[in-house]
């Protein structure tokens, strides 16, 4: 390999698990703005629909209430979903310096 093919950290783009790192997926920072996006929206919606609400305040209520349920499921759900994919990510990771590591002793 010429200095021209190496990377910042002495990652080849030609070893198939080193590209991989070099590729990464962007799902962590896709996630947060995903979530962040999710409550936002959640809340500008229940703040409409307190002002168009043509209904009695008890009823609004309790669609707001069930809406933020929903929401909050919704969030769990997808931190769980993010917790998931952040270890997933750390064990290949580790993996790869693993492999690395032994390439260097080697």
């Amino acid at each position: 390999m010429t200095s021209d093919e190496e990377v910042e950290g002495g990652l080849d783009p030609t070893d198939p698990t080193d590209a991989e790192v070099l590729a990464g997926d962007g799902g962590s920072s896709g996630m947060v703005g995903f979530l962040g996006g999710l409550v936002l929206g959640a809340l500008i919606g229940a703040g409409i629909a307190l002002l168009v609400a043509p209904e009695r305040g008890a009823v609004v209520r309790r669609r707001l209430k069930r809406r933020w349920h929903e929401t909050r499921d919704d969030a769990r759900q997808g931190l769980r979903r993010f917790k998931h994919d952040v270890e997933r990510e750390a064990a290949r990771r580790r993996r790869w310096l693993e492999r690395a590591a032994e390439r260097e002793g080697a």
